[in-house]
């Protein structure tokens, strides 16, 4: 099953949580052990898998990311919003979490954010949640003398 989540950002850089709408997603898909596949089409906003604990482990995380690529800085790209897509590269546009019983299988701290670097605005996560196969039954060996 394939279904769409729409993030409004409310800041330039934010990590905003969608844990709760991908758990619902997998809930509606019926898939009780699979995976769950989550891809951010877009070139400036990705998705990270970290602490949703405690709120300030995001604004660690956002103001490394401004040390690391700050965003007054010598860039190329004529639009002004390099250290957007070198972000957004840096953290991945697609993520896969496990399922099991129904249930995404993260830890108990993590949680699921979309990754803003150049909002605000509206985005799309895409979320396709997957059965595993069947386990194959083997076919029981012939008794002796059979074919």
């Amino acid at each position: 099953m394939i279904s769409r989540i729409s993030v409004f950002t409310r800041n330039k850089e934010a990590l905003e949580e969608i844990t709760h709408r991908v758990r619902e997603a997998v809930r509606r898909s019926g898939v009780q052990d699979g995976m769950c596949y989550l891809f951010v089409p877009h070139t400036t906003a990705g998705v990270v898998i970290n602490e949703n604990a405690d709120p300030s482990v995001a604004r660690d995380i956002l103001t490394q990311f401004e040390a690391m690529v700050p965003t007054r800085g010598h860039y190329q790209h004529l639009e002004g919003n390099a250290p957007a897509h070198i972000k957004a590269t840096m953290v991945g546009t697609s993520a896969a979490v496990p399922v099991a019983k129904g249930r995404l299988a993260l830890g108990r701290w993590q949680g699921i954010f979309l990754a803003e670097f150049d909002g605000p605005r509206e985005r799309d996560v895409v979320v396709q949640v997957m059965e595993a196969p069947a386990k194959r039954r083997q076919a029981p060996e012939p008794e002796a003398g059979q074919p």
